[in-house]
């Protein structure tokens, strides 16, 4: 397999930094990771996580990249850190569904010896967790429904056996103009295996401002209708245990339970 001539360690002097900028505020970016982006002289991502970070970007090189533009956006990054100081910045946790896999896999291929560090982040499903209480408190699955780049056959099994295993699922990329129907197909699933009344929250735009949004629902009422949901949400279904965080009959959010109950009385 043919692979892209790699530089020796003498002729490498920059460093690349995979940056986790969280859901989109600032307010949780971590200092780690602002004083990566501080740090750096070139700036590189999709413009929707660098109009975030304006307030960092002063005096740098910074450069644009649209949704779609992965790989070219992660070559370019590592062609520029072999001589500056580049941070790459990824939403959520670059790690979860983000850019550190092409950056490591593009290193790893291109150039080896490269100093690159990955800052991890506040992930979407963190966030959105936070915003519903505490739902994700013991063990539980993270997926995506995007088929982009995993055959839906693969998603379907992974689902199935998820449902079966009764826990929690925060699940990525729901619903889009693309993908109308994956988020329908995998509740599908899940009253195979889930109770109706199974609680679900949504969150939109977590950490975003003023569209910033959440509902409790079930699993029974989304399979009905999910028009609710798009590409902005997180979506979080409950498990066996999880149950609804009330104040009297209202609604507040939803938690998972960890056991405390089991060996504690309060």
């Amino acid at each position: 397999m043919e692979t892209s001539p790699s530089r020796s360690q003498d002729e490498i002097a920059g460093t690349l930094y995979v940056v986790s900028t969280g859901p989109g505020d600032l307010e949780n970016l971590t200092p780690l990771a602002q004083r990566a982006i501080r740090e750096s002289d070139v700036v590189i991502g999709n413009r929707l996580y660098l109009d975030h970070m304006e307030p960092l970007l002063e005096g740098k090189i910074v450069i644009h990249s649209s949704m779609g533009k992965e790989v070219e956006r992660a070559r370019e990054a590592v062609r520029l850190a072999r001589t500056s100081k580049v941070a790459m910045v990824s939403g959520g946790d670059a790690g979860v569904y983000g850019m550190a896999s092409i950056v490591l896999e593009l290193v790893q291929h291109e150039a080896p010896t490269l100093d690159v560090k990955v800052i991890p982040g506040v992930t979407a499903a963190t966030a959105a967790a936070s915003i519903l209480g505490s739902p994700l408190s013991s063990d539980f699955l993270v997926i995506s429904l995007s088929d982009l780049l995993t055959p839906w056959e693969v998603i379907e099994r992974r689902l199935d056996l998820g449902f079966q295993m009764g826990i929690p699922m925060a699940v990525y990329n729901p619903r889009s103009h693309n993908r109308p129907g994956n988020l329908k197909k995998a509740l599908e699933i899940g009253l195979r295996h889930a109770r109706p009344s199974t609680p679900i929250g949504i969150v939109r735009n977590a950490f975003r401002g003023e569209g910033e949004s959440f509902l409790v629902t079930d699993l029974g009422s989304l399979y009905e209708d999910d028009s609710v949901v798009d590409m902005h949400s997180m979506v979080i279904i409950g498990g066996e245990s999880t149950e609804l965080f009330k104040e009297g009959e209202n609604v507040r959010g939803i938690i998972t339970p960890r056991g405390y109950h089991r060996k504690y009385v309060y």
